[in-house]
């Protein structure tokens, strides 16, 4: 049974930096794509970003890039996601997600690219 933990969320300022990681258990994590989303109140969720299986390849969304740095350590099954600078506007749920396909390496930023997700946690950014 696949499990995605998320942490690391909670209150902070705006300017200020959060790390989350994701927790990954009962699949062979280096063997799989992974992405962080988010969803804020009362909008769709949305891509952060991502990482290829190796962590050679990452990719961002605009509204984060230069703020966000997505990592991953293979040894420890576990993905994380550096947040500097933060704003308001990142105020949301962050979920990490894995693809399950094991047979391509790459990047991928639409929701349907993932099948397993975790529960989220949450990030507030004061003003």
């Amino acid at each position: 049974q696949v499990q995605l933990v998320e942490s690391g969320g909670g209150l902070v300022q705006a300017g200020g930096s959060l790390r989350l990681s994701c927790a990954a258990s009962g699949l062979t994590f280096s063997m799989h794509n992974m992405g962080w989303f988010r969803q804020a109140p009362g909008k769709e969720r949305e891509f952060v970003a991502a990482i290829s299986r190796s962590g050679g390849s990452t990719n961002y969304a605009d509204s984060v890039k230069g703020r966000f740095t997505i990592s991953r350590d293979n040894a420890k099954n576990t993905m994380y996601l550096q947040m500097n600078s933060l704003s308001p506007q990142d105020t949301a749920v962050y979920y990490c997600a894995a693809r399950a396909n094991i047979y391509d390496s790459g990047t991928f930023s639409r929701n349907r690219d993932y099948d397993y997700w975790g529960q989220g946690t949450r990030v507030t950014v004061s003003s």
